[in-house]
């Protein structure tokens, strides 16, 4: 599932990941992907919850799909990423692949949470 997070602090899109993302997850998170890219100034924080287990069906190539798709159109628009999770393969993935990234990118844990949203508004 992804939920879309409404304690964030102004231009902060929050989002949450949990349990197995599938393509209609993504397809019902479009929008505000679109929106998000349409803003000039992308602001993350991406919450990899506890629970959360991986792609389920069609998740993994809408996922890439979606994400290059805005990565190509809006590269200049990603100001900062933050990732927050506690499980240790995320963090060890962000820090090989975030030269990837647009913008800046940082990893939190899940207690690091609102200095995670502080990091991404500033």
């Amino acid at each position: 599932m992804i939920e879309v997070l409404t304690d964030m602090p102004a231009g902060v899109t929050g989002i949450r990941a949990s349990g197995r993302i599938s393509g209609e997850d993504f397809r019902a998170f479009k929008p505000t992907m679109e929106k998000l890219g349409q803003s000039g100034d992308i602001r993350i924080v991406e919450i990899i919850a506890p629970d959360y287990q991986g792609f389920g069906p069609g998740g993994l190539s809408a996922d890439l799909k979606m994400g290059f798709g805005t990565l190509l159109a809006h590269h200049s628009a990603f100001k900062r990423i933050a990732v927050v999770s506690d499980k240790e393969w995320v963090h060890h993935t962000m820090h090989a692949l975030g030269w990837m990234v647009p913008g800046e990118l940082a990893v939190f844990g899940l207690d690091e949470l609102e200095q995670a949203k502080q990091w991404a508004a500033e």
